[in-house]
């Protein structure tokens, strides 16, 4: 009999009555149990996290900054409220506390008192970090637990975009203050540059006006200088003349009554020193006159020089708009110096003006003084002829001697002090020059250092930007969440049961094989005794199961598809990838059973955990331990997952070809162990016959 035939014939058997067919029945739709079931509680927890119920507690009091009021508790709640994430209920602390501990509240969420207070500080002196407090219970569940961390992961990001966005909209606006306040400063710059150039131009012509006024300072001193030793020599003469005229008198006086035998012995000395008198009362009278003619001179050279440094002062301190700080003060004082040396040349011009009278009437005495002197050089040889007038004309010489003396002492003593404050005047404007000179040398770097400083704060405007309030937004945006993670999954699955699928289908048609061989016999007793081929054998046992399992794929597929609404990539891939699959598992679980009997049916759910736990149906082997990575090549299920994942999701076919490739050897190496199995059933024993254990 052949193969197809037995098989008929095995299934012909669940005909006999209802309870087979019924079995049948519950065989067909016994992996809707393990893969639709299995999908539907598992097909999209995260659409239904608004169903679980979670505390949210709000003790934040607000802050204030910059003189806004900052409720950062309240934001975060109305936003937690209006996202539906979970079922929040806002309670307080207490409740919160108990809710979480006996299971009334998966976890809670709790904004501290200080929360906007720490989340304003962010621009301030102290920042400090404010806190979002979670609370979860593993004891509760442990899943809803790891769920809140991505959640809350993204609330923590949002509350500290838009703490930072505040913050970082403050140091845009600074941007524009400082912006501002650089133009200002160019500005000022820019004035400070022309007030200098200003300065420079004053400077120069203060240091012109005291270079002049120095010049002018020195002729005076010099002539002053001059008048001084003229007026001191003119005052040592006329002093010598007084001693002279004095001792002569006395002579003459004590000597009188023996006059003319002196005279007459002394005639030609006392005609020399007559002329000797002569000579000195010339060269003062010669000197009165240089004092007279210079003094007004020296006097108006002075007043000039005073005058140019006054007209200057007025000019640029006391008239101008804005005068100059710097130079004002050392010009006033070179003014006021150049204004004391013209006082004092005036008082000499006005001693010499106001005693013109006497210095005539000296210069007058001087010469009569002189022609007295002269002709009594002349007389001298007959004085003793003439004693009486000599004494009297000696006398008279003695007494205009002395105005003489006294006169060119004071005379002398006046331009002693105008010599001295010339002096003192040439010294200061000397000074003031070199100060001046040095005021423009310190001007003209300071203008060059003012040109750098109005350029370079030009310039620095260009370089300092102004937001206005549409770029402070965008930059703010950009700047409190400068990384965008820009996901976007290949072949990405819409929902957690549609990811699972690959993993729970196989899953389902490993049991269905698994059930079906419990009703079903691995090997075809009949055939067995009849001995018939051990290949025919080994296909008659395989095809009811294969047959049946294919049905299970129609049934299973038909439900995920229509009734939880799995969208397939590849659907008629999907299916003939299916029926593969259901017949190599079908194949491998004959084996273990007709090859080790009772113990097979333990042997196949040890086989199924092994692929289970090292398939990476749910997180990557890669992150199991050594052992089901070792298993991991060496299973069905392997390929079975990975090929179903390209066929539902999509992607590159290389994984199903393989898992094809496999599953066809798994397949005809199953049968051909089975074969060799019923090969060995064909030669029966007394184990057989009686076993040590039945299930």
């Amino acid at each position: 009999m052949r193969s197809p035939k037995l098989a008929a014939l095995e299934l012909r058997r669940f005909r006999r009555g209802k309870l087979p067919a019924a079995a049948l029945v519950a065989l067909l739709l016994l992996p809707l149990l393990y893969g639709a079931l299995y999908l539907f509680s598992f097909w999209d927890p995260y659409g239904n996290l608004d169903k679980l119920p979670v505390a949210l507690v709000n003790n934040d009091k607000g802050a204030t900054n910059d003189g806004e009021r900052v409720n950062a508790g309240d934001e975060i709640s109305d936003k937690l409220l209006d996202s539906k994430v979970f079922a929040w209920h806002e309670v307080s602390s207490a409740e919160a506390d108990k809710g979480v501990e006996d299971g009334t509240y998966y976890l809670s969420l709790t904004m501290p008192s200080d929360f906007s207070k720490k989340i304003a500080s962010s621009g301030g002196d102290s920042p400090e970090t404010g806190a979002l407090q979670v609370r979860t219970n593993d004891a509760n569940n442990y899943i809803v637990g790891q769920i809140s961390k991505t959640v809350f992961g993204e609330v923590r990001n949002a509350a500290s975009t838009n703490a930072s966005r505040g913050f970082l909209d403050r140091i845009f606006i600074n941007f524009s203050d400082l912006h501002d306040k650089t133009a200002d400063a160019a500005k000022g710059a820019d004035e400070l540059k022309g007030g200098i150039s200003k300065a420079k131009e004053g400077s120069k012509k203060l240091a012109d006006g005291l270079k002049s006024s120095k010049e002018g300072s020195k002729r005076l001193s010099d002539v002053l200088v001059k008048l001084n030793t003229g007026a001191g020599g003119v005052a040592t003469g006329t002093g010598q003349v007084a001693t002279g005229t004095q001792t002569l008198a006395d002579k003459v006086n004590g000597i009188a009554g023996d006059a003319r035998p002196f005279f007459k012995d002394n005639g030609k000395a006392i005609g020399d020193t007559a002329r000797l008198v002569a000579d000195g009362s010339k060269a003062t009278r010669e000197g009165l006159d240089g004092l007279t003619k210079a003094a007004p001179t020296a006097s108006a050279e002075a007043r000039k020089a005073a005058d140019e440094l006054g007209t200057a002062y007025r000019t640029q301190c006391e008239e101008a708009a804005e005068p100059d700080e710097t130079t004002c003060p050392a010009l006033e004082k070179a003014s006021t110096a150049a204004s004391d040396a013209a006082e004092v040349a005036a008082d000499v011009s006005a001693l010499v003006t106001s005693r013109n009278g006497e210095l005539k009437a000296l210069s007058t005495h001087l010469a009569s003084f002189e022609k007295q002197a002269e002709a009594l050089a002349k007389r001298a040889p007959t004085l003793d002829d003439d004693l009486e007038k000599a004494v009297r004309d000696v006398n008279a010489l003695n007494t205009g001697a002395h105005k003489v003396a006294k006169g060119a002492a004071e005379v002398h003593a006046g331009l002693g002090k105008a010599s001295t404050g010339s002096a003192d005047l040439d010294t200061g404007v000397g000074k003031l020059k070199t100060g001046a000179e040095n005021l423009d040398g310190g001007l003209f770097r300071l203008g060059d250092g003012s040109t750098e400083l109005a350029q370079g704060l030009n310039d620095g405007v260009e370089k300092i930007p102004d937001y206005d309030k549409k770029d402070r937004d965008a930059r703010t945006d950009v700047m409190a969440d400068p990384v965008k993670l820009a996901s976007k999954s290949l072949h990405a699955a819409p929902n957690y049961g549609t990811g699972f699928a690959p993993y729970f289908i196989p899953l389902s048609l490993w049991v269905g094989a698994m059930v079906a061989y419990m009703i079903i016999q691995p090997l075809n007793k009949r055939a067995l005794s009849t001995g018939a081929s051990a290949w025919r054998i080994a296909f008659a046992g395989w095809l009811p199961v294969a047959a049946i399992g294919i049905l299970q794929v129609g049934a299973l597929m038909a439900v995920l598809h229509w009734g939880l609404g799995l969208e397939m990539e590849r659907s008629a891939g999907t299916i003939a990838f299916l029926a593969l699959v259901t017949c190599c598992f079908g194949a491998i679980v004959q084996w273990l059973n007709a090859c080790f009997g009772a113990a097979g049916r333990i042997l196949v759910l040890v086989v199924l955990m092994l692929q289970l736990t090292s398939a990476g149906g749910t997180y990557p082997v890669q992150t199991s331990p050594g052992f089901f990575g070792a298993i991991h090549p060496y299973l069905p299920m392997t390929y079975v997952v990975e090929g179903l994942r390209r066929l539902i999701t999509g992607g590159p076919l290389g994984p199903v070809w393989l898992g094809c490739a496999v599953l066809g050897a798994f397949t005809v190496g199953a049968l051909a162990l089975t074969a060799f199995t019923a090969r060995r059933k064909q030669v029966w024993s007394l184990s057989r016959l009686h076993p040590e254990l039945s299930l």
